[in-house]
């Protein structure tokens, strides 16, 4: 199946799209408080497919996220009693109550990891404020980590040019499906823990 060979083909035809800055913005911000779909979906192909601005695309996903941090920290802060109860509902209790523990282990350097890596962002953002984490120190971290992750994989795509992107298209299902297979393993074994 072709699925995702044709996803890429979609998005590195969005990714030239006139408006491709405002919603790469507009899922930066979403991703980092709600959104489910990584940056880099719409980051990657955006760099590739206009290498000359690819730091300017790298700086809108950086604020535009940290941004979004800080609605998810409003989120967490204001909102948990409401939260509580559907996190609880949706079989997510555990792994909030896991997220605590990181911060308090952790501190603000969780937020860094979670901002750089590929771990769900906002679930972070919502824990920071609902555990009323000093809101300048978040920031701060979340610049970095977000900047240093958008930048990384701007330049990756810079320094690969037009010979990554052919090996991605190549490649994509077998990505894709891999990711796919590797996520369901990943669900298994969180449920085995």
């Amino acid at each position: 199946m072709k699925l995702f060979s044709r996803l890429y083909a979609l998005a590195m035809k969005w990714s030239t799209h006139h408006h491709a800055p405002r919603y790469l913005a507009g899922v930066s911000f979403a991703e980092s408080s709600f959104f489910p779909v990584p940056v880099d979906i719409m980051l990657a192909p955006m760099s590739l497919a206009k290498p000359e601005k690819a730091w300017h695309f790298a700086f809108i996903a950086s604020i535009f996220s940290v941004l979004g941090g800080v609605a998810g920290y409003i989120i967490g802060y204001f909102a948990m009693d409401v939260l509580e109860p559907w996190i609880e509902a949706v079989g997510y209790w555990e792994r909030y109550q896991q997220i605590i523990l990181w911060f308090k282990d952790w501190g603000i350097w969780i937020v860094f990891i979670a901002g750089f890596s590929p771990i769900p962002y906002k679930l972070f953002t919502v824990t920071a404020g609902a555990l009323n984490m000093a809101l300048l120190p978040f920031i701060l971290i979340s610049i970095i980590a977000r900047g240093a992750r958008f930048y990384a994989v701007s330049g990756l795509m810079v320094w690969g040019g037009e010979r990554m992107e052919a090996k991605l298209r190549q490649y994509m299902d077998a990505i894709g499906w891999s990711v796919v297979a590797l996520a369901i393993v990943a669900y298994i074994i969180s449920l085995l823990i």
